[in-house]
């Protein structure tokens, strides 16, 4: 059975995660907790985990990771599209200084409430909506992430960012890059891709 410490030392720091930051943010949010009782044995393994009705908590690699890409700051303000059970939201509360989650399954937007009240994370607000709208009446934000891929992104969510902010993306139907655009003008971003990913695909009307 692996250690959260363990966790911390050879799938973070044995990597590429080298950010203090989001390192400390992994160790103060316990993977544990975002987790049904009977999975909490494996609780800090190296791959994602069933949480139930065939979703999945992410690789705890994968979320250093895609927090370290965003570079987030202590007075961001961040949108997330898709919540999930929480966890990917809860790290990132623990660097930034809002973040706003939207997730289109009222289960788990549920979920993900009850698990960041357990975990005692309050900067962290879960929205039901259709992730492809975002949120425009909180707008504009610093950072904006997708846990699930898309095709492309949305011109909504790419409007809803700050100059000079960056959306991280897993982008791609069978083949996924995680992809990162910084807005550089009103119409105008700089992007990069980052690395291969497999995410379960984004759902909503809005696409």
């Amino acid at each position: 059975m692996v250690g959260k410490e363990e966790m911390i030392q050879n799938q973070l720091l044995g990597r590429d995660i080298k950010s203090e930051k989001v390192i400390e943010a992994m160790k103060e949010v316990d993977r544990k907790d975002f987790l049904p009782d009977d999975m909490h044995h494996l609780a800090y393994e190296d791959r994602p985990l069933p949480i139930g009705k065939g979703q999945t908590i992410s690789q705890p690699y994968i979320v250093a990771y895609m927090s370290q890409a965003l570079d987030l700051k202590p007075d961001d303000k961040v949108l997330e599209i898709g919540s999930g059970c929480g966890y990917n939201a809860a790290v990132m509360s623990r660097v930034a200084k809002q973040v706003h989650s939207v997730e289109i399954i009222d289960w788990l937007a549920h979920l993900a409430r009850e698990n960041l009240k357990q975990a005692g994370i309050p900067n962290v607000t879960i929205h039901v909506g259709d992730g492809y709208l975002g949120l425009p009446e909180l707008a504009p934000f610093d950072k904006i992430i997708l846990t699930a891929a898309a095709p492309y992104v949305p011109r909504t969510l790419k409007q809803q960012l700050k100059i000079g902010g960056k959306l991280l993306a897993p982008v791609g139907i069978s083949m996924q890059k995680l992809v990162i655009f910084k807005k550089v003008a009103k119409n105008d971003f700089e992007t990069h891709n980052l690395v291969g990913v497999r995410f379960v695909p984004m759902t909503g009307k809005a696409l």
